[in-house]
Protein backbone atom coordinates (compact mmCIF):
# COMPACT_ATOMS: atom_id res chain seq x y z
CA UNK A 1 0.00 0.00 0.00
CA UNK A 2 1.25 3.11 -1.02
CA UNK A 3 1.95 6.21 1.69
CA UNK A 4 -0.69 8.03 0.32
CA UNK A 5 -3.29 5.36 0.49
CA UNK A 6 -2.38 4.59 4.32
CA UNK A 7 -2.49 8.44 4.88
CA UNK A 8 -6.15 8.18 3.67
CA UNK A 9 -6.96 5.28 5.31
CA UNK A 10 -6.12 6.78 8.53
CA UNK A 11 -7.52 9.94 8.27
CA UNK A 12 -10.44 8.19 7.39
CA UNK A 13 -10.12 5.91 10.56
CA UNK A 14 -10.41 9.25 12.57
CA UNK A 15 -13.06 10.81 11.41
CA UNK A 16 -15.18 7.69 11.90
CA UNK A 17 -14.05 7.55 14.95
CA UNK A 18 -14.85 11.19 15.90
CA UNK A 19 -18.11 11.01 14.75
CA UNK A 20 -19.05 8.24 16.96
CA UNK A 21 -17.50 10.01 19.89
CA UNK A 22 -19.75 12.86 19.28
CA UNK A 23 -22.76 11.15 19.04
CA UNK A 24 -21.96 9.25 22.06
CA UNK A 25 -21.56 12.64 23.69
CA UNK A 26 -25.44 13.98 21.83
CA UNK A 27 -27.38 11.06 22.54
CA UNK A 28 -25.66 11.51 26.59
CA UNK A 29 -26.16 15.33 26.92
CA UNK A 30 -29.95 14.34 25.49
CA UNK A 31 -30.17 11.70 28.09
CA UNK A 32 -29.36 14.09 30.83
CA UNK A 33 -31.65 17.05 29.50
CA UNK A 34 -34.19 14.81 29.27
CA UNK A 35 -33.82 13.05 33.15
CA UNK A 36 -33.61 16.69 34.45
CA UNK A 37 -37.02 17.54 32.26
CA UNK A 38 -38.32 14.25 33.81
CA UNK A 39 -37.23 14.97 37.20
CA UNK A 40 -38.52 18.15 37.14
CA UNK A 41 -41.79 17.43 36.10
CA UNK A 42 -41.94 14.32 38.68
CA UNK A 43 -41.48 16.88 41.40
CA UNK A 44 -45.12 18.53 40.93
CA UNK A 45 -43.59 21.38 42.18
CA UNK A 46 -45.08 24.82 41.13
CA UNK A 47 -42.44 27.62 40.80
CA UNK A 48 -42.15 31.38 40.22
CA UNK A 49 -41.97 30.90 36.22
CA UNK A 50 -45.11 28.73 36.25
CA UNK A 51 -47.40 30.84 33.86
CA UNK A 52 -50.58 29.65 35.87
CA UNK A 53 -49.62 30.20 39.19
CA UNK A 54 -52.26 32.35 41.00
CA UNK A 55 -50.62 34.67 43.55
CA UNK A 56 -52.67 33.91 47.24
CA UNK A 57 -52.08 36.18 50.80
CA UNK A 58 -48.89 35.35 52.57
CA UNK A 59 -47.23 35.14 49.27
CA UNK A 60 -43.88 36.71 48.87
CA UNK A 61 -43.15 38.71 45.50
CA UNK A 62 -40.19 40.54 44.31
CA UNK A 63 -41.22 43.33 41.81
CA UNK A 64 -38.43 44.89 39.87
CA UNK A 65 -38.67 48.02 37.41
CA UNK A 66 -35.54 48.21 35.33
CA UNK A 67 -33.43 51.49 36.03
CA UNK A 68 -36.23 52.14 39.17
CA UNK A 69 -34.21 50.74 41.85
CA UNK A 70 -36.82 52.58 44.83
CA UNK A 71 -39.55 50.86 42.81
CA UNK A 72 -37.86 47.73 42.86
CA UNK A 73 -38.33 45.39 46.44
CA UNK A 74 -39.78 42.57 47.91
CA UNK A 75 -42.81 42.81 49.48
CA UNK A 76 -45.20 40.33 51.38
CA UNK A 77 -49.06 39.50 49.64
CA UNK A 78 -51.33 40.77 53.21
CA UNK A 79 -54.31 39.28 54.42
CA UNK A 80 -56.31 41.32 52.30
CA UNK A 81 -54.63 39.90 49.21
CA UNK A 82 -52.79 43.70 48.40
CA UNK A 83 -49.40 44.91 48.11
CA UNK A 84 -47.86 48.20 48.75
CA UNK A 85 -46.01 49.85 46.33
CA UNK A 86 -44.44 53.81 45.90
CA UNK A 87 -46.51 56.26 44.23
CA UNK A 88 -48.97 53.19 43.44
CA UNK A 89 -49.91 52.75 47.04
CA UNK A 90 -52.24 49.15 47.32
CA UNK A 91 -52.33 47.09 44.72
CA UNK A 92 -54.63 43.79 44.35
CA UNK A 93 -51.87 40.84 43.86
CA UNK A 94 -54.24 38.32 45.17
CA UNK A 95 -56.40 36.18 42.45
CA UNK A 96 -53.67 36.88 39.87
CA UNK A 97 -50.94 35.49 37.84
CA UNK A 98 -47.33 37.38 38.20
CA UNK A 99 -47.88 38.13 34.12
CA UNK A 100 -51.44 39.72 34.96
CA UNK A 101 -49.88 41.58 38.36
CA UNK A 102 -47.17 42.90 35.69
CA UNK A 103 -49.70 44.55 33.42
CA UNK A 104 -51.49 45.94 36.29
CA UNK A 105 -48.64 47.72 37.60
CA UNK A 106 -46.83 48.51 34.55
CA UNK A 107 -50.12 49.84 33.24
CA UNK A 108 -50.33 52.11 36.69
CA UNK A 109 -46.64 53.14 36.54
CA UNK A 110 -47.15 54.91 32.97
CA UNK A 111 -48.96 57.81 34.65
CA UNK A 112 -45.66 58.75 35.86
CA UNK A 113 -42.55 56.77 34.32
CA UNK A 114 -41.98 56.23 30.32
CA UNK A 115 -41.76 52.83 29.30
CA UNK A 116 -41.81 51.01 32.67
CA UNK A 117 -40.36 47.52 32.39
CA UNK A 118 -41.73 45.80 35.67
CA UNK A 119 -40.85 41.68 36.66
CA UNK A 120 -43.21 40.17 39.05
CA UNK A 121 -41.38 36.90 40.86
CA UNK A 122 -42.91 34.82 43.20
CA UNK A 123 -40.36 33.95 45.86
CA UNK A 124 -41.95 32.61 48.53
CA UNK A 125 -45.55 30.55 47.72
CA UNK A 126 -46.74 30.78 51.53
CA UNK A 127 -50.49 30.40 50.31
CA UNK A 128 -50.31 27.14 49.07
CA UNK A 129 -50.29 25.44 52.60
CA UNK A 130 -52.98 22.57 53.75
CA UNK A 131 -53.06 21.19 57.08
CA UNK A 132 -53.21 17.94 58.80
CA UNK A 133 -54.20 17.36 62.69
CA UNK A 134 -55.02 14.83 64.93
CA UNK A 135 -53.45 11.20 64.92
CA UNK A 136 -50.50 11.59 62.31
CA UNK A 137 -46.38 11.26 62.67
CA UNK A 138 -46.22 14.73 60.93
CA UNK A 139 -49.08 17.59 62.22
CA UNK A 140 -49.30 20.90 60.77
CA UNK A 141 -49.16 22.65 57.82
CA UNK A 142 -47.85 20.57 54.44
CA UNK A 143 -47.14 22.43 50.78
CA UNK A 144 -49.54 21.73 48.61
CA UNK A 145 -48.25 20.31 45.44
CA UNK A 146 -50.48 20.20 42.37
CA UNK A 147 -53.11 18.08 42.01
CA UNK A 148 -52.48 16.87 45.59
CA UNK A 149 -55.67 14.48 47.00
CA UNK A 150 -56.67 13.76 50.58
CA UNK A 151 -54.85 10.23 49.74
CA UNK A 152 -51.69 11.72 48.75
CA UNK A 153 -51.54 14.62 51.87
CA UNK A 154 -52.14 11.61 54.59
CA UNK A 155 -50.18 9.34 53.14
CA UNK A 156 -46.94 12.05 53.30
CA UNK A 157 -48.13 13.10 56.82
CA UNK A 158 -48.67 8.89 58.60
CA UNK A 159 -50.58 7.13 60.74
CA UNK A 160 -49.77 6.82 64.55
CA UNK A 161 -51.11 3.79 66.17
CA UNK A 162 -54.30 5.31 67.25
CA UNK A 163 -55.66 6.78 64.06
CA UNK A 164 -58.82 6.01 62.74
CA UNK A 165 -58.16 5.69 59.19
CA UNK A 166 -62.26 4.82 58.47
CA UNK A 167 -63.45 8.07 60.45
CA UNK A 168 -61.41 10.74 58.41
CA UNK A 169 -62.82 14.27 57.69
CA UNK A 170 -61.73 17.10 55.51
CA UNK A 171 -62.91 20.53 56.21
CA UNK A 172 -63.08 23.26 53.58
CA UNK A 173 -64.42 26.79 54.12
CA UNK A 174 -66.06 27.87 51.20
CA UNK A 175 -68.34 30.98 50.95
CA UNK A 176 -67.81 31.72 54.55
CA UNK A 177 -69.24 28.30 55.67
CA UNK A 178 -67.49 25.35 56.54
CA UNK A 179 -67.87 21.82 54.99
CA UNK A 180 -66.87 18.45 56.11
CA UNK A 181 -66.29 15.89 53.56
CA UNK A 182 -66.13 12.08 55.01
CA UNK A 183 -62.84 10.37 53.89
CA UNK A 184 -62.84 6.46 54.29
CA UNK A 185 -58.79 5.70 53.77
CA UNK A 186 -59.72 1.84 53.85
CA UNK A 187 -62.16 1.98 51.44
CA UNK A 188 -60.52 4.16 48.95
CA UNK A 189 -57.07 2.38 49.00
CA UNK A 190 -59.08 -0.62 48.01
CA UNK A 191 -60.24 1.67 45.04
CA UNK A 192 -64.12 2.09 46.76
CA UNK A 193 -65.22 5.38 46.82
CA UNK A 194 -63.08 7.38 44.64
CA UNK A 195 -65.39 10.60 44.71
CA UNK A 196 -63.99 10.89 48.32
CA UNK A 197 -60.27 11.15 47.22
CA UNK A 198 -60.67 14.69 46.14
CA UNK A 199 -58.15 17.49 45.11
CA UNK A 200 -57.15 19.81 47.93
CA UNK A 201 -57.39 23.65 47.48
CA UNK A 202 -55.22 26.23 49.72
CA UNK A 203 -56.50 26.36 53.29
CA UNK A 204 -58.22 22.77 53.66
CA UNK A 205 -57.72 21.26 56.90
CA UNK A 206 -57.36 17.10 57.19
CA UNK A 207 -58.46 15.45 60.38
CA UNK A 208 -57.15 12.15 61.40
CA UNK A 209 -59.38 10.97 64.75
Amino acid sequence: MSRNMKTVTFLCAMLFAFGLSAQSNLSSGNAEKRDTTVNAAASGKPTENSPDYVIGADDTLHISVWKEPDLSETLPVRSDGKISMPLLNDITAAGLTPLELKGSITEKLKKYISDPRVTVVVTAMNSRRVFVTGEVNRPGTMSLLPHMTVLQAVAQAGFTQFANPKAIYLLRTLDGKQEKVPFNYKDVVKGKHPEQNIELKPGDTIVVP
